[in-house]
């Protein structure tokens, strides 16, 4: 079977199988504001039962490459595939954790309905709700540990708890695929603890975990595989091979001094 070069920069090399069997793969992805382009001609293949960071310097395109392979917004050009299927055919299989500051917190419901609509596909037009269905999203709110709050309006909560809660949601879809925007962003840092807890569990349960992230420090310990993007693709790979100073460098240019990167690769 022919071998496809993914990742110069990674120095990984991923074969076609690998590729049709990517729970998300990208090609030639290029999303546009107006006439600048924020996403260019990137290509992405994330390897099932890992934790993948995105990373880069603001404004580098991480979380509109994420929006864009979801179809929240439409790219100029690229095809995404979901576990080797177009994405229409495979949403049941992603669950995804937006940024908090994207959501309108004010809407008036409980954080048990919140989770309950991660079952909205299951549950269908007439939400027959079943007591079946409230112990399952009690289950995963205690896996978060929310379960206290099952009742509590969601705009009443800190930050760190509705990110929880968000959490919980995408735990009731039942997911394969788990795409995160961010969801340590502005949380405590005993949130921070259970949200990495609760994804380190579903990477061991086999699932795949995407996560566009902010803290270059936490990489090595949180994740196994990044992806640095400034706009284009920097590299890809496993973080030992790819979490280098030359790309970090490549990556974030003079934002970071060489001072910082050695820091953050010393631990």
């Amino acid at each position: 079977m022919p071998e496809l070069t993914l990742a110069s920069n990674g120095g990984q090399v991923l074969t076609a199988e690998d590729t049709a069997n990517s729970p998300l793969a990208i090609r030639g992805m290029t999303v546009s504001y107006g006439q600048k382009p924020v996403v260019f001609s990137v290509d992405a293949t994330f390897v099932d039962g890992s934790m993948t960071a995105i990373i880069g310097p603001n404004g580098a395109g991480k979380s509109t490459m994420l929006k864009a392979a979801l179809g929240i917004l439409r790219p100029l050009s690229g095809s995404v595939t979901v576990y080797g299927k177009p994405l229409d055919e495979q949403r049941a299989r992603i669950a995804y954790v937006p940024q908090r500051a994207s959501v309108d917190w004010d809407f008036p419901t409980t954080v048990l309905d919140v989770v309950l609509m991660g079952m909205a596909r299951e549950l269908g037009l007439l939400r027959l709700i079943s007591g079946g269905h409230k112990s399952r999203a009690r289950e995963c709110l205690s896996r978060v540990g929310m379960e206290e709050f099952a009742n509590r309006q969601i705009g009443q909560l800190s930050g760190g708890q509705q990110q929880r809660v968000f959490l919980a949601r995408a735990l009731a879809q039942g997911a394969d695929l788990y795409l995160l925007d961010e969801p340590f962003a502005g949380v405590d840092a005993a949130t921070e603890k259970a949200i990495i807890a609760v994804l380190k569990k579903l990477k061991a349960d086999g699932k795949t975990v995407v996560s566009v992230h902010h803290d270059l420090a936490t990489v090595p310990e949180y994740f196994d595989r990044v992806l640095l993007l400034n706009t284009r693709k920097m590299a890809e790979g496993t973080v030992k091979e790819a979490f280098t100073s030359e790309n970090l460098q490549a990556a974030y240019g003079g934002r970071l001094a060489t001072a910082q990167i050695d820091q953050v690769l010393a631990g």
